[in-house]
């Protein structure tokens, strides 16, 4: 008997960590209409599918504008890359993704989230223990790293 090895998707997707430096809060997105396998609300950072012809830094502002309303964006680090595997709705992926640490500067212009979403600015310590993926905590301790190592 051999055994059926599900599809794997395999795609590259871009997302910010976003800072407000005015309060030292970072901002996640509380997804009410997903639950987690512990029944929570799914709690994450913003980000989303690089569009062709877009570099990540292009990719990951556009994620946190649409998903999240913030413009007027800083981006003051990248933080590099890493891949995620999981499995979900039948299907193995491969998520090759990209963060860039951001500063949502004091007067900056904000819009409405995209309905699924609603923003949240938490303590580096809030985020952490709220976030509901492993990977996505991996993201926050680089960019709280990369934002004590630039405020000196």
């Amino acid at each position: 008997m051999t055994s059926i090895e599900p599809p794997i998707r395999r795609y590259a997707s871009a997302g910010g960590i976003v800072v407000d430096a005015q309060k030292d809060r970072v901002l996640v997105l509380l997804r009410p209409g997903r639950l987690t396998a512990e029944g929570l609300p799914e709690v994450r950072l913003p980000k989303g599918h690089i569009e062709p012809g877009e570099d990540r830094a292009t990719a990951a502002l556009r994620e946190v504008q649409e998903e999240a309303g913030l413009w007027g964006l800083d981006v003051v680090a990248d933080l590099g890359h890493q891949t995620v595997e999981f499995d979900s709705q039948g299907r193995h992926t491969l998520r090759d993704e990209s963060a860039f640490l951001m500063v949502w500067p004091k007067g900056a212009p904000s819009g409405p989230p995209e309905s699924q979403f609603r923003p949240l600015w938490l303590t580096w310590e809030e985020a952490q223990r709220h976030l509901s993926f492993k990977a996505e905590r991996e993201w926050l301790r680089r960019a709280e790293r990369a934002w004590r190592e630039l405020q000196g």
